[in-house]
């Protein structure tokens, strides 16, 4: 078995986006990321604040859009106020959100030519029609990862276990794009481990700490784990058991160190392409 190094397709993906940002600056385009926090959530802000971090290294200004106690019309008002800034060219509304709100019904009012992360119903009608949008990043990083380890999607037997419409929809999606024959499961799936056994390419992004262990995955199998469970120590486990799972699996990437910092350059890639086409629309 082989770790699947998400730090290092984040470095290549690093450069990749500088370039790309200084090129945009060159020509007189600032690449300006929004990100919409309705939240005090600890974790939420430490992760605002990386992806600030990483947006300066790379040439991408930042603006960070504290809202304190926000109802949902003060949220739906600062997301119709961004998307109308001709300056802004990425918008994301983080979460949690307030109780009896939920990022599909505030999302529908990102402008979708500034939804890099996917957070507008609209852009996910789009991505299963096949036109170009923007997935959900987290999705978009499953597909990222496989890309770059030279996985074959074609005709390839995948299952997806999870169906939000932040991870496991989008990313059934984007294989089914690529050609792969895509099973989707869920908690109500009968016999869950033996549909994951028969998995050329498995992810798992269904929020359960180890819910995968070593008897869903099939020998020689790549495994995607995209959870992100907190531990009582203050660190992070997967979905998948990895020390059960790495025995069997061919590759397999680690939590943390494998979708996350892939997740989080692919939110900036994804304001530069935006930004970009604001000058092929200007």
């Amino acid at each position: 078995m082989s770790d699947i190094d998400g730090r290092a397709v984040a470095k290549a993906l690093r450069e990749e986006v500088g370039e790309a940002a200084e090129k945009l600056r060159s020509e007189g385009v600032t690449p300006t990321l929004a990100v919409v926090v309705p939240t005090d959530d600890e974790g939420t802000a430490w992760y605002v604040r990386s992806i600030a971090k990483t947006a300066s290294k790379v040439g991408i200004d930042c603006r960070i859009e504290h809202l304190k106690d926000p109802g949902r019309g003060e949220i739906v008002a600062k997301l119709q106020e961004l998307s109308a800034d001709p300056a802004v060219h990425g918008i994301i509304c983080q979460t949690p959100l307030p109780e009896g709100v939920t990022l599909s019904e505030v999302g529908g009012y990102i402008d979708p030519y500034k939804d890099i992360d996917g957070a507008n119903p609209h852009s996910l009608g789009r991505l299963a029609a096949g036109l170009r949008t923007w997935a959900p990043a987290t999705s978009a990083a499953v597909l990222e990862l496989l890309k770059r380890e030279d996985i074959e999607l074609r005709g390839t037997r995948a299952v997806v276990v999870g169906r939000s419409t932040v991870v496991g929809k989008p990313a059934a999606l984007l294989l089914l794009a690529e050609s792969a024959t895509v099973t989707v499961c869920h908690s109500r799936t009968k016999d869950l481990a033996a549909v994951c056994r028969e998995a050329d390419v498995l992810v798992a992004a269904v929020g359960r700490a180890g819910m995968i262990g070593a008897d869903f995955v099939k020998r020689g199998a790549t495994v995607i784990d995209v959870g992100t469970n907190p531990t009582e120590d203050g660190g992070l486990v997967g979905d998948v058991d990895y020390d059960a799972v790495s025995p069997k699996a061919g590759r397999l990437t680690p939590v943390p160190g494998g979708v996350g910092p892939v997740t989080t350059m692919l939110l900036l890639r994804h304001t530069t392409e935006a930004a970009a086409l604001t000058q092929t629309h200007a």
